[in-house]
């Protein structure tokens, strides 16, 4: 038996990046997925297509999280989809460093942040452990797991510093809490990323590829392959005593020192 089977999964904000990658090592892991995504039909259309190479077909909801009713509508077709999901992977985040978003001011993009994937995110755990809850007990706790930032914890220069650090470190916070809240029967753990090449790295300019380079012992980006490999872990079985924690997939925080400076 793979780790996942018959394991229902959804991985909201999964049509591309990590998101995607979760999903799609879910189902490879046995899950059967719900994919959730705004409004990149093409990218969810994608990570299905990898789903259905996985051997299993996944289902598709398009809501957007900053809408409490469209919120609510994606973990109703969820839990009409499988009234027990045995994880759910709070993933989605607004994207205000790609597209049109990134020429936004910074108050319009904290709130923005704030809207996503502070509120958003906590109004949608809310009403997902609400419903886990209301699902027999089995021998194996449901889970629910965040996505942090590592940087978050030690600090970063900037405007990106002082936009994610609050968000993420407040996504931290509130998995924690929720974890001390929802002990034994859900499990809830957070994965707190460093610098991991998505799209905004893929088109970083030579510094940021130098920074985030030294910033990691490994001295090299991170993929979100490697973050969704910690996912599988902490949602899976093998996991069964771990929760509150909040695991950082960064490399190693490199902490000796770095010649230069932007």
């Amino acid at each position: 038996m793979r780790p996942l089977d018959r394991h229902h999964v959804v991985v909201t904000g999964s049509s591309s990046g990590i998101g995607q990658a979760i999903a799609t090592a879910a189902a490879r892991s046995g899950a059967e997925c719900l994919i959730h995504y705004r409004s990149n039909r093409e990218g969810a259309e994608a990570t299905a297509e990898a789903i259905r190479a996985a051997g299993s077909e996944p289902r598709l909801v398009a809501a957007d999280l900053a809408d409490p009713r469209d919120a609510e509508r994606l973990v109703e077709e969820a839990f009409a989809w499988s009234p027990r999901i045995d994880a759910w992977i709070h993933n989605a985040g607004a994207d205000v460093l790609t597209g049109a978003a990134a020429r936004l001011s910074f108050d319009a993009k904290l709130a923005r942040l704030w809207e996503v994937d502070v509120q958003g995110t906590i109004r949608l755990a809310r009403s997902v452990a609400a419903r886990m809850l209301e699902a027999p007990p089995t021998p194996l706790p449901a889970s629910m797991l965040f996505i942090g930032w590592d940087q978050a914890v030690h600090g970063m220069e900037g405007d990106a510093g002082q936009l994610f650090g609050p968000i993420k470190a407040a996504v931290m916070a509130y998995a924690k809490s929720l974890a001390q809240t929802l002990a034994p029967r859900i499990r809830v753990n957070c994965v707190a990323p460093g610098w991991i090449r998505t799209a905004w790295g893929e088109n970083s300019d030579p510094y940021w590829d130098a920074r985030a380079r030294n910033d990691a012992l490994m001295h090299r980006w991170g993929t979100p392959e490697d973050v969704a490999a910690a996912a599988m872990y902490l949602i899976s079985p093998q996991a069964s005593f771990i929760t509150g924690q909040v695991i950082e997939v960064n490399g190693g925080w490199n902490r000796k020192p770095v010649a230069g400076s932007r």
